[in-house]
């Protein structure tokens, strides 16, 4: 009604204003639309198009499961190749090893290539190179075989709470991730990303989010009873399997629409398999992750899509297996590549998105330390640290060479651990060193053992116990105990070593030996020994020591010698004229003062079955103040061993002898006898005071792994050929023993085990069981 009263100015204004809300009103509507809404083209007739949703926010779930995890690079692969964009990642383990390098901006085929040029065997249970050990560490694992770390303090024992510490893993980390400061948000990262691990004391899932991205890697994989476990604020965490294997629910809370889940799980044993109590505590873990990992599964939605890729008998440690379970989760990508197609953006717009992945949380170029803070635990003083940094304030930043200069200084002083982040602002960047002598001192126990027997009655049984006391002060006084309980042999040196500038040290020692010696006759007869003596000898001396860079270690010095001979029995024989005696030489003692040196260069690969390299040892001694009893010491050892494929050579000598002395008895007993020492006769069974011996060996490698206690199986000939002699005038000239051998052997946690047959000329032959390493 009202509408007529209008005149027509009144009408075409009331037109034009209704136009112009209805204009504001649609630019308010678009306006207001999701940055990331299309509006396509619309449609003939002047239709409003509707508003198409934005795609779906695609988020990895990836599982624990050690070695098996390479599977999550084929899957990854799988995932580039269809062009499916990965918008966040949870990973539990490896699966947060493999999420994190992911997440930083790599792509698979790059972490491939990183991971297949390292021995990931070696990374994961961080092993050095042999070559880059000092020679204090080297001589150690050649004479202590056990790796069960030990030590006391406090008044109890104590064990490692891990056998492995994960340095290797953490400056693996860093070299890739190292362009991140320490207390990164993960949300910055090109891809958000979390890391699962477990709360030690509560059993409480921990979801890590910031900090050290090498460092939450590191705690999210921190297997009990394997890897230590890792201290992040006030909480001690371990692996997060045990408490989310799969973390499905912690994908959907970084927003996930559809899930991609990947299973890497070891598959539960029937109760008949397991067949040691190794095997039913690797169930009841696995039955542990079992349990959560079903819970997880139970959440997933129609449009989530789990993959299980079949890694079959791959087992947790199989880390020289990274091709198989690669392909292995490739296929299981391609059984759903039809599902996963659909999620696909297309070449264009995934290189578009690619592309676009923010680096906005990485460091600058040249990002320069303001400020560095060192912190040590135990014994082991900061300036000591701060002097293997070659990195000082004002330097720019670069992780990787931070890194080799940590890794060196956990080599020489045997550190459990050592780590750094940078954190702080732009200016104001904060280099944060932590470097932890072991926990289980501050005293260190190392073990060998040996034992050899021909099952004839003849043996010997040895237990060799070392000690070890770094740090005693700050200067880097330490101390060392060596101690041989054996049924043949017993000994004790005890060794004090302070260095003076750089690396060179002073030692000073005292050593008591005492072991059996037979006595023979310079005849070429070796049926029966003439006598047999108790051989003990004293020393108190100082050295000079000074390490040959990784090569080996020289020593010289001076020291008060006593050697001396107690008749254990003699043989009667008969003399010219059909008539009994005795012939028991007389070995009287002799004391003197000596000047001493002697050089040990070590680069063999292993000390237990060398693959390559070379083994040098030579000391030589004077005797000093002209006395009547006087008399010199060269002695000199060696090994040299090169493989190819599984097969290896092994060569080593043995010389030495007394010299000078006026004395017609000999001074000092060398002994020839036992496994690798002319096989085909008894422990020891030779002495005298000249030895000249040599061996060719050839072994074969029938298998090898990096964990267990059975590490590898091999098998081996030799020839041996030498002899001991009383006299200088007999030395190298005859008679000549030899013996030859086969047999098979094992690397195991305790040390070679070797059986064999050795046989020699006149029917001397052996049956042999050896436990321990023979040089």
């Amino acid at each position: 009604m009202w509408r007529q009263r209008l005149n027509a100015p009144a009408r075409v204004l009331a037109v034009w204003l209704a136009a112009l809300l209805m204009t504001l009103a649609a630019a308010a509507a678009n306006a207001s639309s999701p940055p990331d809404t299309v509006s396509p083209a619309g449609e003939s007739g002047g239709a409003t198009p509707a508003a198409v949703p934005a795609r779906p926010r695609i988020c990895l779930a990836l599982s624990g499961g050690g070695a098996r995890g390479y599977a999550h690079l084929g899957v990854l692969k799988e995932l580039e190749a269809l062009h499916v964009p990965v918008d966040c990642i949870a990973g539990t383990s490896m699966g947060a090893v493999i999420g994190a390098l992911y997440a930083s901006g790599m792509n698979a085929d790059a972490i491939e290539q990183a991971l297949s040029g390292q021995n990931l065997s070696d990374v994961a249970f961080d092993r050095d190179a042999r070559s880059d050990l000092p020679e204090s560490s080297r001589e150690d694992n050649l004479m202590y075989p056990i790796g069960l770390p030990m030590g006391f303090g406090g008044g109890h024992l104590r064990t490692s709470n891990g056998l492995v510490q994960g340095n290797q893993l953490m400056a693996l980390l860093r070299t890739h991730t190292g362009q991140y400061p320490g207390d990164i948000d993960f949300d910055r990262l090109p891809i958000p990303f979390r890391a699962v691990a477990t709360d030690l004391e509560t059993g409480e899932r921990v979801v890590l989010h910031d900090g050290s991205l090498p460092l939450a890697v590191r705690a999210s994989m921190a297997v009990p009873g394997l890897f230590a476990p890792v201290k992040i604020g006030e909480r001690t965490l371990i692996d997060g399997g045990t408490a989310s294997n799969l973390p499905i629910d912690v994908a959907r809370e970084m927003g996930a629409d559809i899930v991609i889940a990947v299973d890497i799980g070891t598959q539960l044993q029937r109760a008949d398999q397991l067949n040691s109590m190794a095997a039913v505590t690797a169930q009841m873990v696995r039955l542990m992750m079992s349990r959560n990992v079903t819970a997880q599964k139970a959440t997933l939605r129609a449009s989530d899509i789990l993959l299980e890729p079949d890694l079959g008998s791959l087992s947790f440690t199989d880390f020289g297996a990274m091709q198989r379970a690669v392909q292995a989760g490739d296929a299981a990508a391609i059984q759903q590549r039809e599902r996963l197609a659909a999620l696909s953006d297309g070449p264009q717009q995934y290189a578009v998105w690619r592309a676009n992945l923010s680096q906005a949380a990485a460091l600058p170029p040249a990002t320069r330390i303001a400020r560095i803070e060192v912190s040590t635990r135990g014994r082991l003083p900061a300036s000591h640290v701060e002097a293997a940094l070659r990195v000082k304030p004002g330097d720019v930043y670069d992780a990787p060479s931070v890194d080799a200069d940590l890794a060196r200084l956990a080599r020489t002083d045997d550190l459990e651990s050592v780590s750094q982040t940078l954190t702080g602002p732009p200016g104001e960047r904060v280099l944060h060193v932590e470097a932890n002598e072991k926990s289980w001192g501050p005293n260190f126990l190392l073990f060998g053992l040996g034992l050899s027997t021909n099952f004839d009655g003849d043996g010997a049984f040895s237990l060799q116990i070392g000690h070890r006391l770094p740090w005693i002060t700050a200067s880097g006084l330490s101390w060392r105990n060596d101690i041989i309980l054996g049924s043949r042999d017993l000994g004790w040196r005890t060794e004090l070593r302070q260095p003076i500038f750089g690396q060179v040290y002073l030692a000073p020692y005292a050593s008591i030996r005492r072991n059996d010696a037979n006595f023979y006759a310079d005849n070429g007869v070796r049926e029966r020994p003439l006598a047999t003596f108790v051989q003990q000898n004293l020393r108190v001396g100082l050295d000079v020591g000074v390490p040959l860079g990784n090569w080996g270690e020289a020593r010289a010095g001076v020291a008060q010698v006593r050697t001396s001979f107690q008749a254990r029995s003699s043989v009667l024989a008969l003399d010219g004229q059909g008539q009994a005696q005795t012939e028991t030489p007389s070995l009287s003692p002799t004391t003197q003062t000596v000047a001493s040196a002697g050089v040990r260069i070590d680069q063999l690969d292993d000390p237990v079955f060398p693959r390559h390299g070379f083994h040098l040892e030579g000391r030589a001694e004077m005797g000093l103040g002209g006395s009547d009893s006087g008399y010199n010491i060269a002695y000199a050892r060696g090994l040299w061993a090169a493989s190819h494929d599984i097969f290896s050579l092994n060569a080593a000598f043995e010389m030495g002898g007394a010299f000078g002395s006026s004395r017609d008895a000999p001074t000092y007993l060398f002994t020839l006898g036992g496994f690798q020492h002319l096989s085909a006769y008894a422990q020891d069974q030779f002495s005298g005071a000249y030895i000249a011996y040599a061996r060719v060996s050839g072994l074969a490698q029938l298998s090898r792994d990096g964990s267990g206690p059975l590490r590898g199986i091999f098998t081996g000939v030799s020839l041996e050929g030498g002899n001991v002699w009383n006299t200088s005038k007999q030395f190298a000239r005859g008679p000549w023993l030899s013996s030859a051998s086969t047999f098979v052997g094992a690397v195991t946690a305790i040390g070679p085990v070797y059986f064999g047959v050795a046989m020699a000329p006149r029917g001397a032959h052996s049956v042999y069981f050896q436990l321990g390493n023979r040089f």
